[in-house]
């Protein structure tokens, strides 16, 4: 059995995560024209994203790293959020894009753009490869999204559940047995 075994179907290929992320970089690349952003990848589940959205860019760029914590071994946010690694330079007067993987319920980017603003950067965006709109409990504005997707639990291309299924070379949803199973105290 191998980890492909617990995808109930195919969201969205390899090619088409890479071709869309090519359209995001030139879009990126026409609003930060003559200016050298700073990309912050919020860990662990965009670093695939990241690395990708930074090979596809022409521009000059820097980046850095946020680790948060708002699901643990869940399939639903807590709400909760807590910073497991900040930055590790000052990003005051500075062009900030926050490269997310998901925007879920809201509540993690909500926190992090206050977090960041507070800061006083030049400017903050926000660009993330998917977004599931149907789960939104807080709004927060979104300047890129690669792909608006339904409700269902996604793995791959960097998303996870418990760890697993990261290095997936797709998004697929993955079947509701895997993750009951983990979470039925009967099981």
């Amino acid at each position: 059995m191998t980890m492909h075994d617990d995808v109930a179907r195919i969201l969205l290929t390899e090619d088409q995560i890479q071709q869309r992320i090519v359209d995001l970089a030139n879009e990126i690349t026409t609003t930060y024209d003559g200016r050298q952003p700073l990309l912050i990848a919020v860990l662990k589940g965009s670093v695939l994203f990241m690395a990708d959205l930074m090979r596809s860019l022409p521009i000059a760029h820097a980046i850095d790293f946020l680790a948060t914590s708002s699901y643990g071994a869940a399939t639903e946010s807590t709400g909760v959020v807590r910073i497991l690694k900040d930055l590790d330079d000052p990003i005051e007067d500075k062009d900030v894009l926050i490269v997310e993987d998901i925007v879920d319920s809201g509540y993690t980017l909500h926190y992090l753009r206050e977090l960041l603003l507070a800061r006083r950067p030049a400017s903050l965006r926000i660009v993330t490869l998917l977004s599931k709109p149907a789960r939104r409990r807080i709004d927060v504005t979104i300047d890129w999204i690669g792909f608006e997707i339904p409700d269902e639990f996604v793995i791959g291309y960097g998303l996870d559940y418990n760890e697993h299924y990261r290095n997936l070379r797709y998004i697929g949803v993955l079947k509701p047995e895997v993750y009951l199973r983990t979470t039925d105290p009967a099981a």
